[in-house]
């Protein structure tokens, strides 16, 4: 039987605190950052500022984004139809972008990034 609802608070908090701490730590950070950053957010209908680390892929100005398990997550619909505005750490700092987020007919979802110049 497939769980399709929310991951709970806690477990989702825990699992991204430890990203965060690989991410900043000395011994791992270099590799690890390689593969997993900070999307930072306001979101939509709440007004309120998240952050949550996501795996991700980048070429040139674009970062492209493999949202697993999206039935189970709600970061990514604030970038529906039009997108909208958010920041990604990567190379030791704060990058801001636009994002779009799109979903395919198998409900696979892709975050496209474009960096702002």
């Amino acid at each position: 039987m497939k769980y399709k609802g929310p991951l709970p608070k806690r477990i989702v908090g825990r699992a991204n605190a430890c990203v965060t701490a690989l991410r900043s730590s000395p011994r791992w950070g270099r590799l690890v950052s390689r593969h997993l950053t900070v999307v930072t957010y306001t979101g939509r209908r709440s007004g309120r500022t998240f952050s949550t680390p996501v795996g991700y892929r980048r070429a040139a100005g674009i970062v492209t984004i493999g949202v697993q398990f999206p039935e189970r997550k709600t970061w990514w619909r604030n970038f529906l139809d039009e997108g909208g505005p958010l920041s990604l750490h990567l190379d030791g700092t704060d990058r801001p972008g636009h994002a779009v987020a799109r979903c395919d007919e198998k409900g696979r979802v892709t975050v496209t990034v474009r960096l702002d110049a």
